[in-house]
């Protein structure tokens, strides 16, 4: 008897699956799709991108980061470069297009070697054995710098830098010191907390109007009447702060109380009213100035408080009390019977002005500052945003170059300087593992080739020039953009933190080694009920 093999259903019908070298190049090309509309905005004179969203709105930017998480992007492959640039602006808070761009050329390199049959587990090798050595040259060749020498001279450059190619391009000098002075009024000798650098947005005026405030501000919370009766300044407030609700409120909770005389509804009632004022008594008996609650605090309590010259705020937001709490030494509270004197924080001034149309109250910290706010002023709301995503990524890079203390040039002359080393490395590798670190090298090159190309300029003639300075030992030659040539970028001050670098060339190599190991894909079929 012939016995057949019985067939043998492991995925359900319709299930996709695609594999081999084909599906590898597919994954490829939809990297290269992502490189390419990040392309155009890398470097100083590169360009916006306007993305809207399926609600209608409209975000213009040029940040890589806040692209990519707007795009809709559903290939699976290309999702991993948008994983990358999240990674990497949450890790340095910068270099993410430039992360995404070299990811992209590290793949469009191998895949010429893909469509000649070698052995992807080789490429792999190969590129990490150049990533090792890449790191190793570019730690050895960084600068170390005072990074508070000079009331923070040297972080001025490294965050005029961060900013070259944003929005604030043109007012740099601006926004660099404030973004310096608002690091060096933190404690440095433990981990930087960028928490405590609160930034508000308020809508009107020039965008030289925008302000550091030396503590933490925050518009005006929602009150109630006789919020106005209470006092609007304080010097050296005894500052509450609490997780507690101040406010009568109807039960939630499907309760059922059967009363048969009109006295027990009454004592249910006066009951409410004694709790709620059994808190506020011990809330003023601790001895504060200023009350400031997560939670509501209804219109008894604010009335309550007026009549006892008590400032309160209610509603206030995570972040806002977090760097009151860190600002002022007080103890969040999430009940007032315990609460006691030295519970309260303190600051120098408290007070409630006016910030173009909104009501703003500021806890000023005075000398010892340990928390800070950047109030940006601006047209639109569009351009206020950019405004805040462009200080985000220089306070990230400022904060990373304190830490770290050492820092190389920017505008390609890093990139051009592994290039180089990783070249000469290659000559003395035997078989193909000399031309996949030569296809790293040359990926290297797509930075400063982009930086020529968004600016206008010849994109050819500058490769060839940095290559001979180089080729000469001149390892920080980089683009100059001011002069259209190139130039000594260390002596230009156009510095970048080492582990920025670092970082973006372990994202953009783990990435584009991750895509590569990936030849099947596997998709499933959506039903509309459970598998039967």
């Amino acid at each position: 008897m012939n016995s057949q093999t019985p067939t043998i259903v492991v995925l359900r019908e319709g299930t996709d699956a695609t594999q081999g070298k084909g599906q590898t190049i597919s994954n490829i090309n939809a990297c290269l799709a992502v490189q390419d509309i990040l392309r155009p905005t890398l470097g100083p004179l590169g360009s916006d991108v306007l993305v809207v969203d399926q609600q209608g709105k409209a975000t213009i930017s040029n940040d890589g980061a806040t692209i990519l998480k707007l795009l809709d992007v559903v290939h699976p492959a290309a999702r991993l470069i948008v994983d990358i640039s999240k990674s990497q602006d949450s890790e340095v808070g910068d270099g993410t297009s430039s992360t995404t761009i070299l990811a992209g050329e590290l793949l469009k390199e191998a895949k010429s070697f893909v469509e000649d049959n070698v052995p992807v587990q080789w490429i792999i090798k190969g590129y990490r054995k150049a990533l090792i050595e890449a790191v190793k040259y570019i730690k050895s060749i960084s600068q170390e710098i005072d990074p508070l020498a000079n009331n923070g001279e040297m972080l001025l450059r490294v965050a005029a830098t961060a900013m070259s190619s944003k929005i604030v391009a043109q007012n740099s000098e601006f926004f660099s010191r404030m973004v310096v002075d608002a690091l060096l009024s933190l404690d440095l000798t433990s981990v930087i907390d960028e928490r405590l650098i609160g930034v508000k947005k308020v809508v009107g005026g020039g965008i030289q109007d925008s302000t550091l405030v030396q503590g933490t501000a925050f518009k005006k919370t929602f009150s109630y009447a006789g919020f106005e009766q209470q006092p609007k300044q304080f010097d050296n407030p005894r500052i509450a702060c609490l997780d507690v609700e101040l406010e009568l409120k109807a039960e939630k909770d499907n309760a059922e109380v059967r009363m048969t005389k009109v006295s027990d509804y009454q004592s249910v009632v006066d009951a409410e009213w004694k709790i709620i004022i059994q808190k506020l008594d011990e809330i003023v008996n601790s001895g504060c100035n200023v009350v400031l609650s997560q939670l509501p605090i209804g219109d008894l309590a604010t009335q309550y408080f007026a009549d006892r010259n008590i400032f309160c705020a209610g509603r206030v937001a995570n972040d806002d009390m977090y760097r009151v709490i860190k600002a002022t030494g007080a103890t969040l509270q999430s009940t007032t019977s315990t609460l006691t004197s030295s519970d309260l924080g303190t600051c120098a001034k408290f007070e409630e002005k006016q910030v173009g149309h909104d009501r703003y109250n500021f806890f000023l910290n005075g000398s010892e500052t340990k928390s800070c706010t950047l109030i940006l002023r601006g047209g639109s709301e569009q351009f206020i945003a950019e405004v805040e995503r462009s200080l985000h990524d220089a306070i990230m890079v400022v904060k990373r170059a304190i830490q770290a203390g050492k820092v190389v040039a920017g505008g390609g002359a890093a990139e051009m300087a592994i290039s180089k080393h990783l070249r000469d490395i290659s000559r003395e590798i035997p078989g193909r593992q000399q031309l996949i670190i030569a296809a790293f090298a040359r990926a290297l090159e797509v930075i400063p080739k982009q930086l020529c190309e968004n600016a206008g300029f010849d994109s050819v003639d500058i490769l060839n020039l940095l290559r001979m300075k180089h080729s000469n030992g001149d390892i920080w030659a980089g683009v100059d953009f001011k002069s259209e040539n190139v130039s000594n970028n260390f002596e230009a001050f156009v510095w970048e933190p080492e582990l920025v670098k670092v970082n973006a060339l372990q994202s953009a190599t783990e990435a584009a080694c991750v895509i590569l190991s990936v030849d099947e894909t596997v998709t499933n079929k959506q039903t509309q009920g459970p598998p039967m």
